[in-house]
């Protein structure tokens, strides 16, 4: 079970993560990015894939929200949206936002080839529910806190 695969292997994957960050150029990993991004992400993906397990897993769209997003707020689309804020605060890009969120993609997959972690074709489709949702509201929210950000003549 792919929850089970990120719970025991969280601090690995989130040091990987932060390692991709590292070798971009002028880009390094903050602490204040390190807590509101990848780990608090990683937090409500394993708590998603955990509720789809039960016997209500319909409840999981509470964290994670819809398929294809949409208007209903949920946990990954508030702290996504207030990551892109925070983001674009400390003078990263668009680029860097999305890359936050594909780091993670990539330290799974490959952690999972490295290990022959097998999982489930519906826990690689939360998982990418996920990240959809979580890509679009940080982007989202980037893009309009930098309208206002933005000096206008």
């Amino acid at each position: 079970m792919m929850h089970v695969f990120l719970t025991n292997n969280r601090d690995a994957l989130i040091e990987r993560c932060r390692a991709k960050v590292a070798q971009r150029p002028a880009r390094e990993a903050t602490v204040q990015q390190l807590q509101n991004g990848v780990p608090l992400f990683l937090d409500q993906l394993i708590r998603t894939l955990r509720m789809e397990q039960t016997s209500q897993p319909m409840d999981s769209r509470k964290i994670s929200g819809p398929s294809g997003g949409g208007a209903s707020p949920s946990e990954v689309g508030k702290s996504a949206a207030e990551h892109g804020r925070e983001l674009l605060t400390l003078g990263f890009s668009v680029d860097q936002v999305v890359h936050d969120y594909g780091d993670l993609c990539q330290a799974i997959t490959d952690l999972a080839f490295e290990r022959d972690a097998p999982f489930l074709i519906d826990e690689f489709r939360t998982l990418n529910r996920c990240l959809d949702n979580a890509i679009a509201d940080a982007v989202t929210e980037f893009s309009v806190s930098a309208q206002f950000s933005t000096p206008r003549f």
